[in-house]
């Protein structure tokens, strides 16, 4: 896993531990908050036309700065949780889609 991801997990880990949220924080329940938290990103976009979307005001970008972070901090315990390394996922992922979806050839 990545240094900085590790890291996070590790903290939050102790954060949830602090508080006794581990009993808390079963697999379902917590797919179920990073949905709500990623509805919350996307309600910061929902009336935006595209071109606002690219644009944002200093207070709206911190704004969901923050949602972006939840949505983060809540993927790393679910895949904390299913044993799952959140960087190799991607990676695989990434592979699987560049032979879904090669690149053309250069013209």
């Amino acid at each position: 896993m990545d240094p900085t991801l590790a890291s996070l997990t590790l903290e939050l880990r102790a954060f949830a531990a602090a508080r006794n949220w581990e009993q808390f924080h079963s697999p379902k329940n917590l797919a179920s908050a990073l949905s709500v938290e990623a509805a919350e990103l996307l309600e910061h976009f929902q009336w935006l036309t595209e071109e606002q979307s690219r644009s944002l005001d200093a207070a709206t970008r911190q704004e969901v700065g923050r949602e972006i972070a939840d949505v983060l901090l809540y993927l790393l315990q679910l895949a904390d949780k299913l044993g799952l390394d959140v960087a190799q996922e991607a990676q695989k992922k990434l592979a699987l889609n560049a032979v879904k979806h090669p690149a053309p050839p250069p013209a």
